[in-house]
């Protein structure tokens, strides 16, 4: 089991790990067992680096059958991907029509028809029932096949060799992150800690040093843990994962409201969400046992702080507090001897006797008293990088960024990098832009009503005032460090590749992974999209579907269960029920010729939760795309190919209605990855024009290519044209976004 789940964090990286023990030999010919194996992977869309080939070649047998097993579990071989139509590709040429013949059919219980095995009966000359897997009316399969046509990629992705040492530097390096770790990043990392000793060094940030506490926490280590704890916010933060899973303090009421809106459905007698709002509200219920009780009031007590300090730490989250110390029993035990400044802190939090900083910050902001606002921004530099856009509308460019210069060396560099890259939408008058409230949905909102004040030259200006301000701030801070290499190799590819901050994606990537925004070039002039949910799961009604959204220059289209057949795009039709544990499938096949020809923009790639409540864990959505034509069965219409698979990605989250996976630009014949939730029960409910919005939001990210230039301009670096080089950044190495991250000095 250890080896199979460090196997699963080594192909996220697009490696296979060996621990060195298991290597016996040093063969040269390759083995029986070995070219078995090779013949395998391939079918799967995977070959072996030379060095990988030859550790492989070198192991225990069992070993390799392992990998083979790892490889086939990411890549769903042994799921049920029948779609509900056979040769789907063709349309079956049903309508609303047929559907409701077939409701007054099953109604009046006509004779004239055929019985299906989940009780509709079928009427003559509806449905063509010899195209289905299953029932038309319900959705219901009943047929199964198993993959038939594998191996048909184009291309083979190359694995390359993990040792323990490229192991350990991987987790070192998740837990030195600089920006927040996404669900993939955080899943890696829990494995680690589960399989690995955890290593001495300093974790970076405050989400990634929760999972620390957490597990020393759990090998009875509460004390190592309290020295992790600096400030009130951080206690909080850790109760309220352990509460929820979550890493953000999300407010109670806005995960109440987001369950509660993710059960409403179109028919009101369907609608549950007044049962899962208070199903919600019970689950956050806060349960403490006299230990843990005893455990936190030990940690404020002892926090190295001042009551008024901590106080005002914890005023922003009040109202979670109040709940916090109700259910933690502290006020019990701050009459406790030994528990003075807990009861002190008690008596100051409750009768708030504490300034708050903000509140001085906005009363001054609102005399327009510049002078008193700088400052107080001034001690709080982070802050300070966060409302600076807003300050220079609001008290003029000039002084405002005569100020932040006093104290931009002490902002967090991915600040400084989101503030030059997020410039270029904020002071565009006409630009909405994309957000994302902690706990909610992707929004967009209007631009910043002061904007209108300014003409199109002075917010010019003030783009470039932060973008010169920035980079001549890195560079400092790059040359400031001591680096005796004299050239430097940049992978072109590395210049397709965003930075990653700020996106805290919510999916995990089993496969190897890719950063918001990288874009995957489409070989053929087909995409198939697919999605499979269900596996493990009992058989029971549970209806996610696939759709895209087609948008052109003036007017949109959709394909989904509603629309299986439009321009350029086929569905595979509509599975609203799943058979026992082992899942069902969906597809789209988008034909780009055809969009072309149509004069089509973008295709929006989407999945929604129509059943109640949110998409279902562990469903997986993705893409295939091939040089050659992609089949699909004549028997079954089963259509997957794990050789062909672009992206895909697993649904962990359980707080998503809707979920846009990628953006197909047809001109550039393109897909961008993006991660974009919304709530809606249909594609209908898709905001084309916030996908717009992200996708400028990503557009406008710094990508590793600019920010290698700018260190080696800083260090006088020269760039070479090869791999012979003092320093070598590779395609391989930024696929780890946390080894990326130590770009970004501080």
């Amino acid at each position: 089991m250890k080896t199979k789940e460090l196997l699963k964090i080594s192909l996220r990286q697009n490696a296979i790990f060996i621990p060195s023990e298991m290597i016996t030999n040093d063969v040269k010919n390759l083995s029986g067992t070995t070219s078995v194996l090779l013949a395998n992977v391939s079918k799967l869309g995977f070959t072996f680096s030379e060095s990988l080939l030859h550790a492989l070649n070198n192991v225990n047998p069992n070993y390799k059958i392992e990998v083979l097993e790892v490889l086939r579990e990411v890549l769903g071989t042994d799921k049920n991907w029948t779609p509900l139509v056979k040769e789907w590709n063709v349309p079956t040429g049903e309508s609303v029509l047929d559907h409701i013949i077939t409701y007054f059919g099953n109604v009046f219980k006509t004779k004239n028809g055929t019985a299906l095995q989940c009780g509709h009966i079928i009427p003559d000359n509806t449905f063509p029932l010899e195209r289905y897997n299953g029932c038309p009316f319900c959705g219901t399969p009943f047929e199964f096949g198993k993959l038939e046509n594998i191996g048909q990629g184009s291309k083979l992705k190359m694995l390359e060799l993990w040792t323990e040492k490229d192991l350990n530097d991987f987790y070192i390096s998740l837990l030195q992150s600089k920006t927040a770790l996404d669900a993939t990043q955080v899943d890696s990392l829990k494995l680690a800690m589960h399989y690995l000793p955890l290593p001495k060094t300093e974790v970076a940030m405050k989400e990634t040093l929760m999972l620390v506490i957490d597990l020393l926490i759990e090998n009875g280590k509460e004390e190592e843990a309290s020295q992790f704890l600096k400030t009130p916010t951080d206690i909080l933060r850790y109760l309220w994962y352990k509460n929820t899973g979550m890493l953000q303090i999300i407010e109670p009421k806005t995960i109440i409201k987001r369950t509660s809106k993710n059960a409403q459905h179109f028919h009101n007698a369907l609608d549950t969400s007044v049962q899962a709002r208070i199903a919600s509200q019970k689950d956050l219920k806060l349960k403490y046992s006299r230990k843990e009780c005893l455990m936190v009031a030990n940690w404020l007590n002892n926090m190295d702080m001042e009551v008024e300090a901590m106080c005002e730490t914890m005023h922003p989250k009040r109202g979670m507090w109040v709940r916090f110390i109700r259910a933690l029993r502290l006020a019990e035990y701050s009459k406790r001897k030994g528990f003075e400044k807990l009861n002190f802190l008690m008596d100051i939090f409750y009768n708030q006797v504490y300034d708050v900083w903000q509140s001085k910050v906005d009363s001054s902001r609102l005399k327009f008293d510049a002078d008193k606002t700088f400052t107080l921004l001034k001690q709080r530099p982070g802050l300070f990088a966060r409302s600076l856009f807003s300050n220079m509308l609001w008290f003029g460019a000039e002084e405002t960024v005569a100020h932040f210069e006093e104290i931009i060396d002490k902002v967090p560099a991915r600040l400084v990098f989101t503030l030059n890259m997020y410039a270029q939408n904020y002071f565009d008058k006409n630009m909405q832009r994309s957000v994302k409230p902690l706990g909610g949905t992707n929004k967009r909102i209007e631009a910043n009503a002061l904007l209108k004040l300014y003409d199109n030259v002075q917010l010019e200006a003030m783009k470039n005032q932060i973008e010169e301000l920035c980079l001549l701030a890195m560079k400092k801070r790059f040359a400031k460090i001591a680096n005796t290499n004299k050239t430097i190799y940049i992978d072109p590819q590395l210049f397709n590749i965003p930075v990653s901050i700020g996106d805290r994606s919510e999916t995990v990537q089993d496969l190897p992974v890719a950063l918001m925004g990288t874009r995957f070039p489409i070989e053929g002039n087909d995409v198939r999209l697919f999605m499979q949910w269900g596996k493990d799961l009992p058989a029971q009604h549970l209806d996610m579907d696939l759709s895209c959204h087609i948008a052109y220059e003036d007017k949109a289209d959709i394909c989904s269960f509603s629309r299986l057949t439009t321009t350029g795009c086929q569905h595979s039709g509509d599975i609203r029920s799943i058979p026992n544990k082992i899942g069902t499938a969906e597809y789209i096949n988008i034909n780009i010729d055809e969009l072309a020809k149509a004069k089509a923009k973008f295709v929006t790639f989407t999945c929604n939760a129509y059943s109640n409540g949110s998409i279902t864990p562990n469903l997986v959505v993705g893409w295939m795309n091939s040089k050659h034509p992609m089949k699909i069965s004549e028997k079954t219409g089963v259509a997957y190919d794990p050789s062909c698979v672009d992206h895909q990605v697993r649904v962990t989250q359980n707080v998503a209605k809707g979920l846009v996976f990628g953006v197909l630009d047809v001109a550039k014949r393109e897909i961008v990855w993006l991660e974009m939730t919304f709530g809606g029960q249909v594609v209908g409910g898709l905001d084309f024009k916030g996908v717009q919005a992200l996708l400028a939001k990503l557009n406008s990210k710094l990508n590793i290519g600019s920010l290698l230039q700018l260190k080696a301009e800083a260090q006088g670096l020269t760039i070479t044209e090869n791999e012979v080089a003092d320093e070598v950044y590779t395609a391989q190495w930024a696929m780890n976004p946390a080894a990326v991250t130590q770009l970004l000095v501080d």
